[in-house]
């Protein structure tokens, strides 16, 4: 390609690191092809067939999101490789509680410089994350935004689609009281509540390099650990029993997340006793003196999604997650109510 100009890269853009990009991102993008793919990557739009044998009525379920200031991290470790699977995580996992199969996915990038080595990392977090989800990188765009960011800086987001048959997409309005609430553990903070995690850590290099014995590893290690991708386990469990709702615990922790699955008039009891919380969130707790009741409100505590199931199908669900190798339990049932959540 002889495309150049001198002129853009004296502004700051230079149209010739955006192509080395995208040839360094081309094997990353390539472990994700599935059936459906028609076009690679480099075209004005991605070209996805999608199978629909057997579908009554196809139903399109579309999600977007980032990885929000969990960005400033990777900034300070130099690490830029997972968090591509936040993003993708951050999708993929809105889009199964419609009881959807994720199809394809694109990214976006903005950056102060294009540094094209930068650039593949970041892709070959995203193309790790659609494999977990078993959906196609099938395109994207990186933009460099000289002046407006550091040149060092860059923001991530993406999109994705999925498709479900709309006699098979959930219906929280199945809910009944007495149906029970099922956690899948969480892998960590996810990517949400890091605002007030910089904050209580007064987060830099030195401190995300400090090992925490009550952590087994450093902070940044820890904090870095990317969102868990539920998709094969969660597709699974539908096709295994009968799946009320779904719950994905993001921002806005229990107390936002779960009501968004509940019909008028229900409201989910969780067993404060049951909730197995991991350790990160004790040490964000005790260091910035943050009540429970903010905690739950912020962070996943341990639970990234919750499965609400009738209370005959409870152990068949935890069986099937576990065969999937989740971490599943009973964290609460449904009660009548309008509190939306009673954690108690």
């Amino acid at each position: 390609m002889n495309s150049f100009s001198e002129s853009y890269k004296e502004a700051g853009v230079d149209v010739t690191a955006g192509y080395k990009s995208v040839e360094l991102m081309k094997a990353h993008v390539k472990r994700t092809d599935i059936p459906g793919v028609i076009s690679g990557i480099g075209g004005f739009g991605g070209l996805f067939a999608p199978d629909m044998t057997g579908m009554e009525e196809p139903v399109l379920v579309s999600g977007t999101d980032g990885v929000g200031t969990k960005i400033k991290l990777a900034f300070l470790m130099d690490r830029h490789d997972t968090v591509g699977i936040d993003c993708v995580a951050m999708c993929v996992n809105d889009v199964i509680c419609c009881g959807a199969k994720p199809l394809f996915f694109l990214d976006y990038i903005a950056c102060g410089r294009n540094f094209p080595e930068k650039i593949a990392s970041i892709v070959s977090g995203v193309a790790e994350g659609c494999v977990r989800a078993g959906c196609a990188l099938i395109g994207g765009e990186t933009a460099e935004h000289p002046g407006l960011m550091p040149e060092e800086e860059y923001d991530l987001a993406g999109f994705t689609v999925g498709i479900v048959d709309k006699k098979k997409m959930l219906d929280p309005s199945t809910q009944k009281p007495g149906d029970v609430l099922i956690a899948i553990k969480s892998s960590g903070v996810h990517s949400n509540g890091f605002s007030l995690i910089r904050k209580v850590f007064a987060i830099n290099e030195q401190n995300l390099m400090r090992h925490q014995s009550d952590l087994g590893t450093t902070l940044g290690e820890t904090l870095m650990t990317p969102t868990k991708i539920y998709v094969k386990p969660v597709l699974s469990l539908i096709d295994s029993v009968k799946v009320k709702s779904l719950s994905h615990i993001t921002g806005g922790g229990f107390y936002e997340n779960i009501p968004r699955s509940l019909p008028e008039g229900i409201t989910a009891k969780i067993d404060r006793s049951a909730v197995q919380i991991l350790p990160i969130f004790d040490l964000i707790a005790k260091t910035g003196k943050i009540p429970e009741r903010d905690m739950f409100n912020t962070f996943n505590m341990g639970v990234g999604m919750i499965a609400c199931v009738g209370k005959d199908d409870a152990d068949k669900a935890i069986e099937v997650l576990k065969a999937a190798g989740e971490d599943a339990y009973v964290i609460g049932e449904l009660v009548q109510g309008s509190e939306g959540v009673i954690i108690a």
